[in-house]
């Protein structure tokens, strides 16, 4: 081994001084400027383009990105830059909610409950049970994926890897399922 290698990877003595500030972290303080300057434009942007009470987490996502990528310092338009991010940021919260499903999900408080109107009971009962005649129609490879995309929540990938089908094949199967169920619940309205 060279010298220059043992003098650089010797550890060092126990009274050996530290370097100063050595414990120090590094400050943001272009970003804490804009954070002041810019946050109220980007609250009200993101509460005009996304779910008013998700504003506060999609700003804080968007300063959390800036923070870990770049300089403040060297943007020149920081409300444009910032605005772009969030916009960003929302579109990647949409894509995840619609991965999920979370698309026709309805909160409890917004869901109709059938309570204690007998009609309303005999009503849903009905419509339940021509629902699952109308699943029980299905192909069971159709069946098998709807099935597990609506009621076990996988993503169309995992669908394609269990079942052996491409991506795409599970979206045809998917919808082809869709399309049968809408038309066999129709025709009994």
């Amino acid at each position: 081994m060279s010298a220059r290698f043992n003098r650089l990877t010797r550890p060092l003595a126990e009274d050996a001084p530290l370097p100063p500030d050595h414990d120090r972290r590094p400050t943001h303080r272009g970003l804490e400027e804009m954070y002041r300057s810019q946050k109220r434009g980007l609250l009200r942007f993101v509460a005009r383009k996304g779910r008013r009470e998700d504003a506060e987490d999609v700003v804080q996502q968007v300063f959390v990105r800036v923070a870990g990528t770049i300089d403040p310092s060297g943007i020149a338009a920081p409300g444009e830059y910032l605005r772009q991010a969030a916009s960003n940021v929302l579109r990647d919260h949409a894509r995840a909610i619609q991965r999920r499903g979370g698309e026709g999900h309805v909160p409890i408080e917004d869901a109709l409950v059938a309570g204690s109107d007998p009609i309303a009971m005999l009503e849903a009962r009905d419509r339940l049970a021509r629902l699952e005649e109308a699943v029980l129609r299905l192909k069971p490879l159709a069946r098998q994926i709807f099935l597990a995309r609506r009621l076990d929540g996988y993503t169309y990938a995992e669908i394609a890897q269990q079942t052996g089908l491409s991506v795409r094949g599970v979206e045809k199967q998917m919808n082809r399922a869709l399309k049968l169920l809408n038309r066999h619940l129709l025709c009994d309205d």
